[in-house]
Formats: structure tokens, C-alpha cells, sequence
């Protein structure tokens, strides 16, 4: 088989990539190792960044997000029983949009099926070849069989435990690294929401989101010890938990129900360096992750595969190189602005079990500062809904 781009990773990055690159007429193959049954079924992130809003509409996918996507013009945040909003709209003029990752995917999904774009399912044991050289190719296995494709680049987009980042040497890439000491504990009910706007809360017993999908889906989530396990947690234990840890007139709205999915997710800030080596480029959290407060995993994947696509656009049309040769340094120069901002908001928002009185003082300080000072509400608009690309 012969491409032009071999697309590691049916993921939203993965086909968003192909989906942008189909719309000026470069070939792309993805390879996912999973069904897309299975790949619609993750539960994942749902605020996008404009950036991301204006890749899809780009790629020609923004429809059914236009149409069913919130808006949202602000945030809540909770502490002490105090609660105070950051207005996006008055701060950058943007609002961020709640639509959840799985519709992204599914409408991504759907665009390249219709485009008679090229995917294969139930990918096993790819392996990269002669990415350091010109004569760069993919193997892998479907049912048995071994295939392979020869191509000009590999986006690799197939996430943490992809092959994607191990092929790169050793003692080429650098790797940064943050593990948290707890995680988030979240559930899925079909319950309207509690607010129309995202609530942040920190509180004594650690902190808590509320969230939503649409009108009729919520999702919830409470700091849990990275120890524990969701057979710990009954619903019911859930929504006391929660209520416990929201202020008075939020916990009192809030509107519970059976769960139809609970998990547990660690927090992790992590970054390699380079995110290319020779025709291998890296995208999203092949590269990178974020921990989930402030919402930034799924929209810095977004901003990876905007660099990527305008690199290789300009190849395509141009034989230009710069694009392509500046993508590791232009994608990191914003990822870890991204890692900056969810480090800070993790460490304001979350109970840390070595937090000393003072720490816990510093960090009351700054919740309080950022409740009255107008110029730090304004950096955490502008870095929530999105910086530029």
C-alpha cells in the first residue's frame, strides 16, 4: 500500500488531522487499534476551546456542534462557602463550547466515512520503520495478516501507550513528568445539570466539579486517593460526598440520579521533547498530558494537529520544509503554556496531602486575590477559552 500520510490513532486528533488534510487534498490511511464502537464508547472531555471550534469548521465538521453545543460565557468557583464568577465574555470577548468529545469524534467519524476516506479498525502490532530516513513505512496486522504502508509522514496520534513515542530513541527525547497524589473520581447521570455554567470547587474534603453535557446528561466528579476504587463508591455515598464539598445553595439545587457510568482518573502532567523525529511527528497525548482541570488534554491535541496540518499543507502545495521543521518547537511553545495553566488551576483547586497550614494560607490567598482582582480573572479567561495559535 502507498500514501501520503499514515495517521497512527482513530482518536478525535487522529481523524480530525485526516479529516483537514482530506479538505485540501492530501491522502491520509488511519490505523486504529480498537472498533469504533469501542472508541465512541470512552468518556472523555466536553469544553472546546475557539481554536478547536474553528478546526472543525475548517475540516467541515461543525454542524451538529454549532446547532447542540453550549456556549458558555464563564466559570464558578467555589471556596469557603463563598462563590464568584470569571466572565469569558467580558475578559477575551470568547466563549468556551460543552460538546462533548465522544459527539466530536462521532461527527469526525461520520465525515470521513462519507468523504470515502480510508480507516482501518483492529490495528495490531504497528511498527515504525525508517522514520529517521526518506524511505519511511508502516506495518501492521488486521486479522492475522501483516500489511504495510509506505508514506511520506506519520502523524502519530495514538496517545500515551502508543508505539508512536517509543520509536523515537531514547536518547533522542527528553521526558517531563508530574504525578499527582490523588485523582478524580467522576459519574455520568442523566439529571439536568445543577448550573448552566461549570462549577470549580475547593473545599476542606478536597475538591469537586460540576459539569454537564447537554441539558439532560451531568457530569460529576470529587477528588479521590489515587488508592481507591469505584466499588468503594455507591451512588449514594457519591452524591453525599459531592454535596458535601459544594456550597450550600448549589448542594441544595442539585438534582441526583442513578449513575450509567462511573470511573476513576489519575492526574498527570507529563511532556516529551521532540514532538518530530526525521518523519515522525508526535500529536496530542502521544506527546503530552494535562491533568483535567481547566479542560485543555483534547484542545492542545487540537493545537498540535493545527501546526501539523499547516506544516504539511504548505509541503504539499509548495515543497515548503519550515513548517514542518519549526512543528516540535511552535507545538511546545503552546503545549507548555497549557501544562502551566492546568498545573496552576490543579494546584489552586485541589487538597494536597503534604499541604502544610501555610500552604493552605497561600493557597486561600490566591483563591482570594483571584476573586477581586479583575487583571487575574483576565489571564485565567484568556487562558481558559484559549491562547492563540
Amino acid at each position: 500500500m502507498r500514501t501520503q500520510v499514515v495517521i497512527i490513532g482513530g482518536g478525535p486528533s487522529g481523524l480530525l488531522l485526516g479529516q483537514l488534510l482530506h479538505s485540501v487534498g492530501v491522502e491520509a490511511v488511519v490505523l486504529e487499534r480498537k472498533t469504533r464502537d469501542y472508541v465512541l464508547s470512552r468518556i472523555r472531555a466536553g469544553v472546546l476551546e475557539q481554536g478547536m471550534a474553528s478546526l472543525l469548521k475548517e475540516a467541515g465538521v461543525d454542524a451538529r456542534m454549532r446547532a447542540e453545543g453550549l456556549a458558555h460565557d464563564g466559570t464558578l468557583i467555589a471556596y469557603d462557602d463563598t462563590m464568584f464568577r470569571v466572565d469569558f465574555a467580558k475578559h477575551t470577548g470568547q466563549p468556551v463550547i460543552v460538546y462533548g468529545q465522544t459527539e466530536v469524534t462521532r461527527d469526525l467519524y461520520d465525515a470521513r466515512e462519507a468523504a470515502g476516506a480510508q480507516t482501518l479498525f483492529n490495528v495490531e502490532d504497528v511498527v515504525i520503520d525508517g522514520a529517521d530516513t526518506d524511505a519511511v513505512s508502516v506495518r501492521f496486522v488486521v486479522d492475522g495478516t501483516e500489511h504495510q504502508i509506505e508514506c511520506d509522514f506519520v502523524a502519530g496520534c495514538d496517545g500515551f501507550h502508543g508505539v508512536s513515542r517509543k520509536t523515537i530513541p531514547e536518547d533522542v527525547r527528553r521526558e517531563y513528568e508530574k504525578v499527582y497524589p490523588f485523582g478524580w473520581l467522576g459519574i455520568l447521570s442523566e439529571t439536568p445539570p445543577v448550573n448552566h455554567e461549570l462549577i470549580y470547587a475547593n473545599s476542606p474534603r478536597g475538591f469537586a466539579l460540576c459539569s454537564m453535557r447537554h441539558a439532560n446528561l451531568s457530569r460529576y466528579y470529587v477528588q479521590c486517593s489515587m488508592a481507591d476504587t469505584v466499588s468503594n463508591w455507591s451512588d449514594a455515598q457519591f452524591w453525599t460526598e459531592l454535596k458535601r464539598r459544594l456550597p450550600a445553595e448549589v448542594a441544595e439545587a442539585l438534582i441526583t440520579g442513578p449513575s450509567i457510568e462511573k470511573s476513576i482518573a489519575p492526574l498527570r502532567s507529563f511532556v516529551t521533547e521532540p514532538m518530530r523525529w526525521g518523519r515522525l511527528f508526535l500529536c496530542g497525548d502521544a506527546a503530552h498530558i494535562v491533568p483535567p482541570t481547566g479542560a485543555k488534554g483534547l484542545n492542545t491535541a487540537a493545537s498540535d494537529v493545527h501546526y501539523l496540518f499547516q506544516g504539511l499543507k504548505t509541503w504539499y502545495a509548495d515543497k515548503d520544509p519550515d513548517g514542518l521543521d519549526r512543528y516540535s518547537e511552535r507545538a511546545l511553545a503552546r503545549v507548555w503554556k497549557a501544562e502551566r495553566f492546568s498545573w496552576w488551576f490543579s494546584s489552586l483547586m485541589h487538597r494536597f496531602p503534604d499541604q502544610s497550614e501555610f500552604d493552605l494560607r497561600m493557597q486561600r490567598a490566591e483563591l482570594d486575590f483571584l476573586r477581586s482582582n479583575d487583571a487575574a480573572q483576565k489571564a485565567m479567561a484568556e487562558n481558559y477559552v484559549g491562547l492563540a495559535y
